[in-house]
C-alpha cells in the first residue's frame, strides 16, 4: 500500500498490488453482497450504474449508520466509481452538503492487479466538517485497502 503524501485536502489515494487477476478484483468491488463482506455493510440491492444503494454499516461502533452510494461509473474491470457523503452522516442536514467521488481504478500488475482509490471534492464541504471527514476516510482508506487483500487472499 502506498499512502498519498502530497499536501492537498481535496483528495485521498491509496494503492495496493493485489496477487489476484482483474476478474476477481473486479468481482468484489462491484458484487454489492461481496463488497459488503469486505467492507463491513449489508447491501441487499445490486450495484448498477444510476442507482442509488443503501446498506447497514457493520464495524463495530458504527452499526447506527447506514451507508449511502449513488453507482456514478462500472467500466468492466477498469473502474467503479460512486459519491457519498463522507465521514460519519449522522445529521441529516449533512446531506444537503456535496458528496465526494470515490473511484477505483484497476491494472494489470506484475503476478495480479494494481488497484488504485481515490476519493476527491473535500473541499466542497462546509469548512466545519472538511478536516474531520478528510482525516477519518483518510484512515478509513488505508483500512480498507488492506481488507480487500485479505477477503482476496481468504477466498483464493
Amino acid at each position: 500500500m502506498v499512502p498519498d503524501h502530497s499536501k492537498s485536502n481535496d483528495r485521498i489515494e491509496r494503492q495496493i498490488r493485489l496477487r489476484h487477476p482483474r476478474a476477481k478484483v473486479w468481482r468484489a468491488l462491484t458484487d454489492s453482497r461481496e463488497f459488503g463482506r469486505w467492507f463491513g455493510v449489508v447491501f441487499t440491492d445490486p450495484f448498477e450504474v444510476g442507482a442509488r444503494v443503501r446498506g447497514k454499516i457493520t464495524h463495530p461502533g458504527y452499526e447506527h449508520l447506514t451507508m449511502d452510494i449513488l453507482i456514478e461509473r462500472m467500466e468492466p474491470e477498469r473502474v467503479f466509481a460512486w459519491r457519498w457523503h463522507p465521514g460519519s452522516v449522522q445529521d441529516l442536514e449533512i446531506l444537503a452538503d456535496p458528496e465526494t467521488l470515490v473511484v477505483f481504478e484497476l491494472e494489470d500488475a506484475p503476478g495480479g492487479t494494481l488497484l488504485t482509490v481515490v476519493e476527491s471534492g473535500f473541499e466542497q464541504i462546509p469548512i466545519a466538517r472538511r478536516a474531520r471527514a478528510f482525516e477519518e476516510n483518510s484512515e478509513g482508506w488505508t483500512e480498507q485497502v488492506k481488507n480487500i487483500e485479505k477477503h482476496l487472499d481468504r477466498i483464493a
